[in-house]
């Protein structure tokens, strides 16, 4: 079954002019191009222009998009990284709804306001608490000022990474590779690189480093919001065994 490219932007809403330019740009080819010169697209289409859509929300340009579609390895584990990622965000905009509805009903009963409630959702402080108990005070405070020291791009980006990885790591576990296995190893190794630019936690520290990436693998596995990024707890066992065996290797 195909649409036409009137259908789809309706659908989409976006426009035919976007379609037609995310065709020539290669980023979206029309499934096929009528006589007439109007183009049509299939379901694999449909589902490639759904990504694009989500990746466009997080903030990518057009040539990253570009770059994400290629390297990934199919459809159905990307988007698996990217509902893992939806569900965080339904997560916090239930609590952003709730908490404004709550402001709300506060101001129209003359009630007073409850300022934990009024701020629930809008930022990462909710993790204050947790943060400073594994790792320290220091540890909060240092990786909270380079968070909000960050453009809103640089935020974006960095939040691509962590996506990045979360459906990589998803479609490797799905490939039935090995967590020794060499494309693991580099995702490892990826992953160690992406955790040791974040200031303030034990990556950071070199002679920490190695027992605090044992210690993150077993987290994913014991933490469902955790192990979400990753598929669920038999792809966050895959990460686990793989960065086990990359610390033990080379931290």
């Amino acid at each position: 079954m195909e649409w036409s490219i009137q259908q789809i932007a309706k659908l989409a809403g976006t426009t035919s002019r976007t379609l037609r330019h995310y065709g020539d740009i290669g980023l979206l080819p029309a499934s096929s191009v009528g006589p007439n010169g109007y183009r049509h697209y299939d379901e694999a289409a449909l589902v490639r222009l759904q990504r694009i859509l989500l990746l466009r929300e997080l903030g990518l340009g057009l040539p990253q998009i570009g770059e994400v579609l290629d390297r990934e390895y199919t459809q159905e584990d990307a988007l698996t990284g990217h509902l893992a990622w939806l569900r965080q965000e339904q997560d916090r905009l239930t609590r952003q709804i709730a908490s404004v509805e709550s402001t709300i009903h506060a101001l129209r009963g003359g009630e007073q306001l409850m300022a934990e409630n009024v701020f629930d959702g809008f930022d990462h402080t909710q993790y204050k608490d947790e943060v400073e108990q594994r790792w320290g005070a220091q540890a909060y405070a240092d990786s909270d000022r380079w968070w909000r020291g960050m453009t809103a791009e640089e935020k974006a980006g960095w939040k691509q990474r962590a996506a990045d990885l979360g459906t990589d790591w998803i479609a490797a576990a799905a490939s039935g590779i090995a967590p020794e296995s060499a494309e693991a190893q580099a995702l490892a190794g990826r992953h160690v690189e992406w955790l040791t630019g974040i200031p303030g936690t034990p990556a950071t520290d070199p002679d920490n480093v190695k027992a605090y990436v044992i210690g993150l693998g077993e987290m994913y596995v014991a933490d469902p919001r955790f192990g979400a990024n990753y598929g669920g707890e038999e792809g966050a066992t895959f990460v686990r065994d793989a960065l086990r065996v990359y610390a033990e290797a080379n931290l």
